[in-house]
């Protein structure tokens, strides 16, 4: 794969099925070198990949795969309200500013 000079490289996405057979061979006793090699990823990658699945096999302390989706879910959740209260704010102080009253109050 090709590199320009200067620009972080995006991490790759890898399958399901890659990552259920890496961890398969690397508990089997397939080394992580000859993985990542063979894999064409790094050696970090499969390290992840084996911490978090003792994570979830409850071998190790830590956020399961599926509270840490759940949890990004969340976030997003809340990116979005907040951005709907702000917009909601910017429209009130619009109203207010043109002397109209919000939800249509008339008195």
């Amino acid at each position: 794969m090709l590199r320009q000079r200067g620009l972080p490289q995006m991490p790759r996405q890898y399958s399901p099925q890659v990552r259920r057979q890496v961890i398969e061979l690397a508990r089997a006793g397939t080394k992580v070198k000859q993985l990542a090699a063979t894999f064409q990823m790094s050696e970090a990658t499969v390290y992840g990949w084996l911490k978090q699945e003792r994570i979830d096999r409850g071998e190790a302390e830590g956020g399961t795969t599926g509270q840490q989706l759940e949890l990004a879910a969340a976030r997003r959740r809340i990116r979005q309200l907040e951005t709907e209260l702000a917009v909601a704010r910017k429209v009130n102080e619009v109203f207010l500013s043109e002397g109209v009253a919000p939800k249509g109050f008339t008195r």
